[in-house]
C-alpha cells in the first residue's frame, strides 16, 4: 500500500534513511510539485529570505497564495520568541509568526518603552508544506526574523515588531510591546532554566509559568520541541500537521517573548518534509546562533557564553543508535567541532564551569532508556574536558545520576549534596518532563526524590547498540527519579567560589531534588 500523495511504499519507507526518502521523493514528485519546498532545498533555496534581510522573494520559493493578500492592519504577528546572537551581550534575534504574508516587516527597539526610535528590518522565511490526499490539506506558514546586533552588555531593551500597516508604537497595538535584557559584562549571579519533551498541553504551560516565577536569563530546550511530527522517526509516513506549530508559538509567547528560548534538535524535530535532514522547519522557525560547524545544515548545534557559564547545544540525532535517520549525517563534524569548541571554552578567561544540552540520553532507566551512540562519541569528549553538567531529554521523566566517571559512580551525589567534576566525574540529568505525556521506570524499580527518598540500589535497564539493538545492564548510578512534570533551575554563582546550585522543580514549583557543583572544591 502506498502512502496518499507520498509514493513511497511503505515497505521501502520504513527501511530508508531521511536522505534516501528525499532523493527518492525529489526523482519521482518533482513533476507533480508536490514537494515544492524540497525542491527549493535541492537548488539551494530551502526558505524564502533565508540568505538574506528583509524580502521573501528568493528565487524558486512558493508563491504565496491568494489569502496572503490580507490588508497589513488586520494581520496581527503572534508566536515571539527570542533567541541570543552568538554573544549574548551584544546580539539579540527576535523571530514571530503571522497568519498572513505581510510587506517590509520590522522590528522597533529602543531603552524606554515609550521610545522605541530604532528600526530594524526583518525577513520573512515563508515555509510550505505540502497537502496529502484525505489527510491535510497544504499549509503556508510564515517566520518573519530581525538580527538586533551591536546592543549594550547588562541593558534592558523594549521592542515591537510590526510591518505595513501594522505599527506597534500605534495606541491600540501598544499592549504588544515586549522586553528583553542583555548579558551582563562581567559575570555576577543568574538562573537558566532548562526542560525537554514539551508540547502544547496544560502541563506544558504550567511548566511555563514556573520558568516565569524563576526569573531566568535564558531556558535551555532539549528537543522534542512541538510534536508537530507524532512518530519522531524522521521519515514522510510520520503522522504530522505543521499547524500544530502555530499552538505551540503562541502558548509559549507569555515566557520566550522575554526569555531567550534556546532550542536544540530531538527526534520529533526531524520534519522529513522540507529537507534531507529534516531541519528545515527549524530553519524557518528559529534565529540561532550560527557558530556552530554548520548552521544551515545543524541548526541546533551551537554555543554562547552567559556569565561564567559557556554553553553548548548538540544535534544527538547525529549519534543516536536508538533512532537511526540522521545517524552520521554530519559524517563526524559536529564531533570534530565539539571537541574543539570544548576545549577553547575551558580556556576561555571568566568562565568557571561548561554545560552542555541534547536530546537523547547519555544515562537514563526509563523507556528510551540510555543511548550507547552518545556514549561513544561524546562520553569521552566530556570527560577529557570536564564538563560541569549534562542535560537531556528524550524521556519523559526527571532522573538523575550519581557523579559519573569512566561509566561507573565516581561519587555519590545524593539530594543536597556537592560534586567536584575535576575528580568526581560528571553529574547527568534528564529532564524530559516538560509536558508531553509521563513515563515511568522499569518495573519495581521506585520514585525517589526530596521528601520522598527511598532505598538506594542497582537498577536493572538498557542501552541502546549499534544495530537499533539493546544491551542490558545493570546501573548503579541511578540517584534521583520522579514520574512527573518538572524542569531544572540552575543558579550559577561567580567570585572566589563560583557554584551551580542545581534543582528540579515539579509542576508547581515544588523542589524535587538540589546538588551543587564546584570545581577544586
Amino acid at each position: 500500500m502506498e502512502t496518499p500523495d507520498v509514493g513511497i511504499p511503505e515497505h521501502l519507507a520504513v527501511r530508508m534513511s531521511m536522505a534516501e526518502q528525499y532523493e527518492y521523493l525529489r526523482t519521482k514528485l518533482t513533476r507533480r510539485r508536490t514537494l515544492v519546498t524540497a525542491g527549493a532545498v535541492a537548488a539551494g533555496g530551502l526558505l524564502a529570505g533565508c540568505g538574506g534581510t528583509g524580502t521573501s522573494d528568493q528565487k524558486g520559493s512558493v508563491p504565496s497564495p491568494a489569502t496572503s493578500k490580507m490588508p497589513g492592519a488586520v494581520v496581527t504577528p503572534f508566536g515571539r520568541h527570542l533567541a541570543f546572537g552568538a554573544d549574548p551581550k551584544t546580539a539579540m534575534r527576535i523571530s514571530w509568526q503571522v497568519p498572513f504574508a505581510v510587506k517590509r516587516p520590522y522590528v522597533r527597539v529602543g531603552s524606554k518603552p515609550d521610545d522605541l526610535s530604532r528600526r530594524i528590518t526583518a525577513e520573512v522565511r515563508d515555509l510550505h508544506t505540502p497537502g496529502l490526499t484525505g489527510v491535510r490539506p497544504a499549509v503556508e506558514q510564515y517566520y518573519v526574523h530581525a538580527a538586533l546586533d551591536d546592543l549594550q552588555p547588562g541593558t534592558t531593551y523594549y521592542y515591537g515588531v510590526g510591518h505595513e500597516g501594522f505599527d506597534p508604537v500605534a495606541p491600540q497595538h501598544r499592549s504588544t510591546i515586549g522586553e528583553f535584557r542583555t548579558a551582563p559584562a562581567n559575570p555576577e549571579k543568574f538562573v537558566f532554566t532548562a526542560f525537554g519533551d514539551q508540547g502544547v498541553s496544560n502541563a506544558a504551560a504550567a511548566n511555563d509559568h514556573v520558568v516565569l516565577r524563576e526569573n531566568p536569563a535564558f531556558h535551555l530546550h532539549a528537543g522534542d520541541i512541538c510534536y508537530a511530527d507524532t512518530n519522531g522517526l524522521g521519515k514522510t509516513t510520520d503522522g504530522y500537521d505543521p499547524t500544530y506549530w502555530n499552538l505551540f508559538l503562541k502558548q509559549n509567547e507569555p515566557v520566550s517573548r522575554s526569555v531567550p528560548w534556546m532550542v536544540t534538535t530531538g527526534n520529533h524535530d526531524m520534519e522529513a518534509w522540507y529537507s534531507p535532514d529534516g531541519y528545515g522547519g527549524q530553519l524557518a522557525r528559529w534565529s540561532l546562533p550560527e557558530n556552530g560547524f554548520d548552521p544551515k545544515h545543524a541548526p541546533g548545534v551551537y554555543s554562547f557564553v552567559y556569565g561564567n557559564v559557556g554553553v553548548v547545544a548538540l544535534d544527538a540525532n547525529d549519534v543516536s543508535y536508538e533512532i537511526t535517520a540522521n545517524l552520521g549525517h554530519t559524517g563526524g563534524k559536529q564531533t570534530k567541532w565539539l571537541d574543539g569548541r570544548l576545549r577553547e571554552l575551558r580556556a576561555t578567561k571568566g568562565v568557571d564551569f561548561v554545560a552542555v544540552f541534547f536530546h537523547h540520553c547519555a544515562y537514563s532507566t526509563s523507556s528510551h532508556a540510555s543511548d550507547g551512540g552518545v556514549r561513544a562519541e561524546w562520553l569521552p569528549l566530556f570527560a577529557k574536558h570536564q564538563v560541569d553538567l549534562v542535560i537531556n531529554g528524550h524521556n519523559h521523566v526527571y532522573e538523575r545520576t550519581d557523579a559519573i566517571k569512566n561509566g561507573k559512580v565516581g561519587r555519590s551525589v545524593p539530594i543536597g549534596a556537592s560534586t567536584d567534576p575535576t575528580k568526581d566525574g560528571i553529574v547527568y540529568v534528564t529532564a524530559g518532563g516538560g509536558g508531553r505525556d509521563l513515563y515511568g521506570f522499569p518495573a519495581g524499580v521506585k520514585e525517589s526524590y526530596e521528601g520522598h527518598v527511598t532505598r538506594h540500589g542497582t537498577v536493572d535497564t538498557v542501552r541502546w547498540e549499534k544495530g537499533q539493538h539493546t544491551q542490558a545492564e545493570t546501573v548503579e548510578w541511578s540517584r534521583v527519579r520522579y514520574r512527573g512534570f518538572s524542569l531544572l533551575s540552575v543558579e550559577a554563582e561567580s567570585g572566589s567560589t563560583p557554584r551551580l546550585k542545581v534543582s528540579a522543580l515539579d509542576g508547581n514549583g515544588k523542589r524535587i531534588d538540589h546538588f551543587e557543583v564546584r570545581r577544586g572544591h
